[in-house]
């Protein structure tokens, strides 16, 4: 379903510009330890390439994005260092973008994001900064992991970190076991990407990319990993079906007439949203969805309280995303973590959705911000890359 269906609708509409531009603050401080070791990589270090390397911008609709930011990246990426992000955006871009932001500030948000109106924030294109192998691995890379899984419990904040989920008495996590499922799905997922898109050769001419067979297999096979690879790739699953289940309970919201792509570019936008309503009743159509009533079960009053610990634990996690050294790391980090929290809103609030009003002149009480929807179909747009790069290793092996 996912490799024959979903995977190539989904990978033509990231190319759009509504999907491919990200506006994230890389720059802020780590909260949780301030012995930042300077990354020691060379591939650590920030550079945006030169406006020349830069698609033309979005009013060229006619321009071939996949071919050229593919060739402008392999350019790009001879003088740049692995882990940063390219920066650089046209200046056509950056008006569109001003007036993107112009009109989305005129629709009601459901929920603030801090980082979007920090003048730390910038945007990045997505297709210029793809997630791949970086070098960034080691005690600093655990550190991170071994946070994250510790946010995996809902904590007062009475409670000092660092705390072992497991071990903490039971009133204190709330379905700690489907959290800690996702996060672990999340986990296995940027995993198969960077042993998928691995660095496998560098010489002064070009870096040779393409799939890593023992890289894989060190994260994956049940014998190098104690059993604990099958679990690994199971909670991918998962957390493709829980994101899936997002999708096709956020149809109505995209439905209404009054919901637009916008980029400025009428005919474009329109086409765009056919092609995002397509993939939607695609994601509806699929026989053996989740369901998430098992997960969230409890009273109204249970079910507030959990989506507000939900939201707390998610914003903790985005906030152990800044304590990332390696910056394309990092964006994608938030990006997914982001893209995760959104479904899980998208799950809490069904009555709000069902009940949305058709009709353009009425504020629903449920929002999107672009931000929002950016990272929900791009996060997806990775678990969906992950479930297909599975069958490529399959036929590796």
């Amino acid at each position: 379903f996912n490799n024959k269906e979903i995977f190539p609708k989904l990978q033509k509409l990231l190319s759009s510009d509504y999907f491919r531009f990200y506006k994230v603050n890389l720059n802020n401080p780590c909260p949780f330890w301030t012995d930042h070791s300077q990354c020691g990589l060379k591939y650590c270090a920030v550079k945006p390439c030169t406006p020349g390397e830069v698609p033309e911008g979005l009013k060229s609709s006619s321009y071939k994005y996949s071919e050229a930011a593919s060739q402008d990246l392999e350019e790009c990426e001879k003088a740049e260092k692995l882990g940063a992000v390219n920066g650089s955006l046209s200046d056509e871009t950056r008006q569109a973008l001003q007036e993107w932001k112009k009109h989305d500030d005129e629709s009601d948000r459901f929920c603030m994001l801090d980082d979007v109106d920090s003048p730390e924030s910038q945007y990045v294109d997505l297709l210029l900064n793809p997630e791949r192998f970086t070098g960034y691995k080691g005690p600093e890379a655990w550190r991170i992991w071994n946070s994250i899984y510790e946010e995996n419990c809902f904590k007062p904040y009475s409670v000092k970190r660092p705390l072992n989920p497991l071990a903490s008495n039971s009133g204190l996590c709330v379905e700690k076991r489907a959290f800690f499922r996702l996060i672990s799905g999340l986990h296995a997922s940027i995993n198969i990407h960077l042993s998928a898109r691995y660095l496998l050769d560098e010489n002064w001419f070009e870096m040779k990319w393409g799939h890593n067979v023992s890289e894989f297999q060190l994260r994956f096979d049940k014998e190098l990993t104690e059993g604990e690879g099958p679990k690994r790739l199971r909670n991918l699953y998962f957390l493709y079906l829980i994101e899936l289940r997002a999708l096709a309970k956020i149809l109505p919201y995209f439905e209404r007439p009054a919901f637009h792509l916008y980029t400025g570019q009428p005919t474009e936008d329109n086409e765009k949203k056919k092609l995002l309503l397509e993939l939607l009743h695609m994601a509806k159509s699929f026989p053996l969805h989740f369901d998430e009533t098992a997960l969230f079960a409890g009273n109204k009053k249970e079910a507030i309280k959990l989506k507000e610990d939900f939201k707390l634990t998610f914003k903790n996690i985005s906030r152990v995303m800044d304590c990332v050294e390696c910056f394309k790391c990092r964006l994608w980090g938030k990006l997914q973590t982001q893209g995760l929290g959104t479904a899980l809103k998208i799950l809490f609030s069904e009555r709000q959705i069902e009940a949305m009003p058709n009709t353009s002149n009425t504020n629903p009480s449920f929002q999107l911000s672009r931000q929002e929807i950016v990272s929900l179909f791009n996060a997806f747009g990775r678990i969906s890359t992950s479930v297909r790069e599975l069958d490529n290793f399959r036929s590796l092996l």
